[in-house]
């Protein structure tokens, strides 16, 4: 029933509209009158005027069949992209892999994921498939630390579980559980000095910010907790003892436990060298977004496992170190897998997808809808 033709066809439209995030007033328009053909009521929520985007999340719905009474549920994809995604020319190779000209990303994640659900749409219009109601949930800024779908207006939304398209992997195979993320900023202020004259009047903040990340641990805490130092700004002439630094990081992990501790020992870390050498420190942290994990008993794993029996595909589980909208639904109280689409190296001009993958997943997302009135 999925038209590899147009589903593919779809792909390749929906990547040469210009997205990257901040800037999704185009391929909003373009989405919102694509739902709006297909006879769904779309709403855009008044999420831009929060984050700043170029428009606001896109909520489509799609009613349920005559007399069907199953739970109602979502889909969700985002429809922004990271850089370079500006011109975007995409290639079909004859090995069957989609790849850009190289100059730019391909923006599979998460446009493959669009593609496969506007393909679903049209397979469920044309065809006698009953269905319960089905919300699509196109998120702006996703690449942006889930902006978009943290300012959600939810109250749009009710959905009693979800799944999202938007992770690496074998198609057919289903993240379960993905880490709470906390932002980390950090500010050192020392003491300027001639740095050739009177270098003892000064107190450089990077010296104490060496210090500082000496004396954390970073890296790979244990097997469900990370943290890193991204970003080092400060300093000035060589001949000045600098007296300002800012630093930019992070900590995730699966515990909300372990993420608390992390953070605990990093601002330890900045205020016992900050005494140490007499400096002033501030250490600032925000969590982005929470841990979820699908306990494997849920209705909403039942459904897309059985779904996975029925093509034939892995249905296995795995958890991620990375973030998706999947986990804000979690932290609505919804609960939302995340499927795999089976793109590779995204976030780099490497980014690729097999068409088959495509199709495929679109099969995966066809069947769940089937699964979700029979189960």
């Amino acid at each position: 029933m999925i038209h590899e033709e147009r589903v593919i066809g779809q792909f390749l439209e929906l990547v040469q509209i210009d997205s990257e995030t901040k800037h999704e007033r185009q391929i909003a328009d373009v989405l919102k009158r694509k739902f709006s053909d297909m006879g769904l009521d779309v709403i855009e929520d008044g999420s831009q005027a929060e984050t700043g985007h170029g428009a606001g999340n896109l909520i489509a719905t799609l009613k349920a069949s005559e007399g069907v009474s199953a739970e109602p549920f979502l889909f969700t994809c985002h429809m922004d992209t990271v850089t370079p995604g500006k011109g975007i020319k995409p290639v079909i190779g004859e090995d069957g892999w989609i790849r850009s000209d190289g100059t730019t990303i391909l923006g599979a994640d998460d446009k493959a994921g669009v593609a496969v659900l506007l393909e679903l749409i049209q397979v469920l219009q044309e065809n006698p498939i009953p269905h319960g109601q089905i919300q699509f949930v196109i998120s702006v800024g996703e690449e942006s630390s889930l902006r978009g779908a943290r300012a959600l207006e939810s109250q749009y939304v009710d959905a009693k579980f979800g799944f999202a398209i938007d992770t690496n992997g074998e198609v057919g195979t289903i993240c379960v559980g993905a880490p709470t993320q906390a932002r980390v900023e950090i500010e050192i202020y020392g003491k300027a000095a001639h740095a050739g004259v009177n270098p003892e009047d000064g107190i450089s903040a990077i010296q104490v910010a060496g210090k500082a990340l000496a004396r954390m641990k970073l890296g790979r805490i244990d097997q469900e907790t990370t943290a890193n130092i991204g970003k080092f700004e400060g300093g000035g002439a060589t001949n000045i003892v600098p007296d300002h630094v800012t630093l930019y990081g992070e900590a995730r992990s699966m515990s909300q436990e372990k993420v608390d501790k992390q953070l605990q020992e990093m601002k330890e870390a900045v205020e016992s060298a900050c005494r140490d050498f007499g400096a002033k420190g501030e250490f600032r942290s925000e969590v982005l977004y929470h841990a979820f994990r699908i306990p494997e008993e849920a209705h909403v794993l039942r459904i897309a496992k059985q779904a996975a029996t029925e093509l034939g595909l892995p249905g296995t589980t795995f958890t991620t170190g990375g973030g998706s909208d999947a986990n804000i639904f979690n932290s609505l109280g919804i609960p939302t897998l995340n499927l795999a689409i089976g793109y590779e190296e995204i976030h780099t001009t490497n980014e690729r997808i097999k068409k088959d993958d495509i199709v495929r997943t679109a099969q995966f997302a066809l069947e769940i809808v089937r699964q979700s009135v029979s189960s």
